[in-house]
């Protein structure tokens, strides 16, 4: 399963990163309430997302992980299916430790790779947005984007589930032209939180048995 959540990795990171030629379409509706959700994370000083990660194919769900997530302006943390991965601001680290293995890369613009609100920062320019209606997710009466994208990137659409009052993602739903599925449903948010100083920090003491790489 750690195979496929990297394939996930690597698929949004490509989505996030390709050149657009098209021009992008977004209905007055999607865009009021997408804007309104991306400048209301941008706005706090970090973020805390605790959510329940699954994935499987043909539209169904078969296997499902608790994952958390940190993130501030300019940076973030990011545990699931025994991952770490950490944006410092300047290098992003991956740490496996089934594998006791670390890899290192520099930052190239498109740090966000994978997190809840990945969509946040693409879906302006990448992908068409259109209103669907209204939804009901686990008791919260949630507003349905649909995300198209522009250009071919591997994903046939993506669903936003929004809690409007309060601004926030309450799922997401990425259906990719493999039939591959994945799903993140948000299950607690805390902002503005009191974080430790190195919560973004990445110490070599600290995975001494660990084989570490650097690209």
């Amino acid at each position: 399963m750690k195979k496929i959540f990297y394939k996930l990795i690597v698929g949004v990171f490509v989505a996030g990163s390709v050149m657009m030629v098209q021009a992008q379409k977004a209905d007055a509706k999607s865009k009021q309430i997408l804007d309104a959700v991306a400048k209301n994370y941008k706005s706090k000083k970090n973020s805390y997302f605790k959510f329940s990660y699954g994935m499987g194919t043909n539209g169904k769900v078969t296997k499902t992980e608790t994952g958390i997530f940190y993130s501030t302006p300019t940076q973030y943390k990011l545990k699931v299916m025994g991952i770490e991965q950490i944006f410092d601001g300047s290098k992003i680290y991956n740490i496996s430790a089934e594998d006791q293995e670390v890899t290192i890369a520099k930052a190239d613009g498109s740090e966000m790779m994978f997190s809840p609100t990945n969509y946040l920062d693409t879906y302006k320019k990448e992908y068409n947005t259109s209103y669907v209606g209204k939804r009901t997710i686990n008791g919260v009466n949630a507003e349905l984007i649909k995300l198209t994208p522009v250009k071919n990137n591997g994903l046939k659409h993506v669903y936003l589930f929004i809690n409007q009052p309060k601004n926030q993602i309450v799922k997401i739903e990425q259906y990719s032209s493999d039939n591959s599925v994945a799903v993140i449903a948000v299950k607690e948010f805390k902002e503005n939180q009191t974080l430790s100083n190195d919560m973004f920090s990445f110490n070599k003491n600290n995975y001494k048995n660990y084989i570490i790489t650097e690209l």
